[in-house]
């Protein structure tokens, strides 16, 4: 994979072409988009493409951060590992063993994760015999919505907003009074914690400096206040600590700003899109969810000319 990281020179002029400040997510799916139309890529989905577009998404947010940032692009390590080349990307500086060894756990934690919203979405298209570049930009598209990639920056969000412990109760309290979601916690598929989080939980509090440490007994102890208030207002929903909550901590640990978070997620999950689509092809069949309709019936439709 350490041979297939360089992108071709006109993927990096699209990435250039992007504003400074262009959602890192947007610039990600346009810049796969436009793999679609290099060498390698216009044959049936394989192994090679997979290593080769799994290789080069983390090259394509370190050149926007860099771009963004004023500094020129610089050229891979392929003396480094995956994980700790694309810190040294984005820094230019060779990373502690410490933040390559998190970041390396959260990567091999979040690869995979059986049929959520951005894998389906990347096997519906692989089920019509389109492309993988095709397969892989949609499901960019769906990871980049909150519900899905986006919550870990959302946690840092409502970190940030909420300050101190001392206001994390009242806090808390106001917007679960308000029926929002407290982002991080309860998930479609585990009604126990999420064993990811409890992997991350670890790797954080390893990670904390002296810096951070203050900002991750803020994380605990809403963690803490969070669990109980949610039992007080949905008893018997089982809605614990999931992956998102501590991935914030981990990917802040490393020193990653926050709207790479859910790009650094997807240099992840692209392992997992690409290993889906693979399988998905080598015995497929078209993918056609059945609907059934649920609206209204024996409405009377009056003429266009008649209408409101």
């Amino acid at each position: 994979m350490a041979a297939r990281r360089n992108l071709p020179e006109r993927v990096t002029q699209i990435i250039q072409a992007h504003p400074n400040d262009a959602d890192p997510m947007n610039v990600l799916r346009t810049a796969v988009s436009a793999l679609g139309s290099t060498d390698g890529f216009a044959e049936a989905p394989s192994i090679e493409q997979a290593m080769n577009i799994t290789a080069k998404i983390p090259t394509i947010l370190a050149t926007f951060h860099r771009y963004r940032t004023g500094r020129p692009g610089i050229p891979s390590r392929s003396d480094l590992s995956h994980t700790a080349n694309y810190l040294y990307l984005l820094s230019g500086k060779e990373p502690a063993s410490s933040h390559v060894r998190a970041l390396d756990a959260y990567l091999v934690l979040t690869a995979d994760h059986s049929m959520n919203a951005s894998t389906f979405t990347a096997r519906v298209i692989a089920s019509t015999l389109s492309d993988l570049v095709s397969s892989v930009t949609g499901a960019i598209g769906a990871l980049k919505g909150p519900l899905h990639g986006g919550a870990p920056a959302k946690v840092a969000e409502m970190l940030e907003a909420i300050g101190t412990q001392e206001q994390a109760e009242p806090w808390l309290h106001r917007e679960l009074e308000q029926g929002n979601r407290i982002m991080g916690f309860g998930h479609r598929v585990y009604k126990a914690e999420d064993p990811r989080a409890v992997a991350l939980r670890k790797l954080a509090g390893e990670l904390a400096g002296a810096q951070d440490a203050e900002w991750l007994a803020l994380a605990h102890h809403v963690e803490d206040v969070t669990l109980r208030l949610l039992e007080e207002y949905k008893p018997g929903r089982k809605l614990y600590t999931n992956v998102e909550f501590y991935a914030a901590a981990v990917l802040r640990g490393v020193g990653l700003p926050e709207d790479l978070y859910t790009p650094t997620f997807a240099a992840s999950r692209a392992v997992g899109w690409t290993a889906h689509v693979l399988e998905q092809i080598s015995d497929n069949r078209l993918i056609r969810p059945a609907a059934e309709y649920v609206g209204p019936r024996n409405l009377s439709y009056p003429i266009l000319a008649g209408r409101a």
